[in-house]
């Protein structure tokens, strides 16, 4: 166990607040659900197998974090909810967030966790690269169809999982013609694309809104540090072939264990501080510099345009626009 990793200090309840989690069946959503839960809020794990959903939810409701004499945590627990999100299909993220609209007043706080790493080349149902729509894409479809809930809110916040791996330059740009080529395609620079688009959509995301007058939604990315996880077992194993068992012999005291993994992603959900920034990328529990790619205001307004055609709509300019003209297109499931 890394003696090292950062951990959320915040004291803060989360009381009558709504939190949607993709992928927080396992691992670090799961341990930021079993943190809000337990701060008092009423969080819904979205995930694509429900049974695995569904059992998450009793493991969570069971078992209190490590440190549960915690203050923010003396309070009456909140509740847990599931719902069904597969990201490699746009119309399964169309009907998870037509439940949500339907279901839920507000939505507080998003966080986009799901994601999967370096894994085999594979096309989606929608036709695009597995990594890239899982990763980014559907997140980034969820988030728009979620935003009048989360504009409803008094003050919400959208938290992205990106990765420190989004700096590698080599593999960090994104070429949207060879972007679904089986030819042109490396597991791991299919990852490193996806990760730069999670830092990219924040940053041009938290500039829209701002542009809008909506500063009751404030956006974050972070990087969550290296855990110990099949996504990470992958991506050593993508470097170095048939390495998966001295990946797990020699990297146990070089990771993070889940509920470590998890702290940076409960800091920029309930910090007081971070309430006040938007737009910007953290790893422990601090704010630090995103790649100078990442940075780069032109590549954050290609990937909003490429990600809006993707999808199926044509480039959002006024978010308030789209919410008044537009939204509600989106919200009927078509097969491409």
């Amino acid at each position: 166990m890394l003696s090292f990793s950062s951990s959320c200090k915040s004291k803060t309840r989360l009381d009558g607040k709504i939190i949607v989690i993709t992928g927080a069946n396992i691992g670090i959503g799961k341990e930021a659900a079993r943190d809000f839960y337990r701060r008092g809020a009423r969080v819904i794990l979205a995930c694509r197998d429900l049974n695995k959903a569904n059992a998450a939810a009793e493991d969570i409701k069971t078992f209190p974090p490590s440190k549960p004499e915690r203050e923010q945590f003396k309070g009456e627990p909140g509740e847990i909810k599931v719902c069904k999100l597969n990201l490699c299909s746009l119309s399964s993220v169309q009907e998870c967030a037509a439940f949500l609209l339907q279901t839920e007043p507000t939505i507080d706080i998003l966080v986009n966790n799901a994601g999967v790493a370096a894994c085999p080349y594979q096309l989606t149902e929608d036709g695009y690269e597995v990594q890239f729509q899982t990763n980014h894409l559907g997140h980034f479809l969820l988030t728009l169809l979620l935003l009048p809930k989360l504009k409803a809110s008094p003050s919400s916040r959208i938290v992205n999982v990106s990765s420190k791996v989004h700096t590698c330059i080599y593999f960090g740009h994104i070429d949207y013609e060879k972007l679904n080529s089986k030819r042109h395609y490396s597991p791991l620079g299919a990852y490193a694309r996806s990760k730069l688009a999670n830092v990219l959509f924040t940053k041009e995301l938290a500039q829209r809104l701002k542009e809008a007058n909506i500063n009751s939604i404030t956006v974050y990315a972070l990087h969550p540090g290296v855990i110990n996880t099949a996504a990470a077992r992958n991506f050593f194993t993508a470097w170095f072939p048939g390495s998966g068992t001295i990946f797990q012999m020699f990297s146990q005291p070089f990771t993070k264990t889940m509920e470590q993994g998890a702290q940076t992603t409960i800091y920029c959900s309930v910090d007081e501080e971070v309430g006040k920034e938007s737009g910007e990328y953290y790893q422990e529990c601090a704010k630090c510099f995103a790649s100078a790619l990442a940075r780069d205001k032109d590549k954050a307004i290609e990937l909003w345009n490429k990600s809006c055609e993707m999808i199926g709509i044509k480039p959002i300019k006024d978010i308030n626009e789209f919410l008044e003209t537009s939204h509600s297109n989106l919200l009927n499931p078509s097969k491409k």
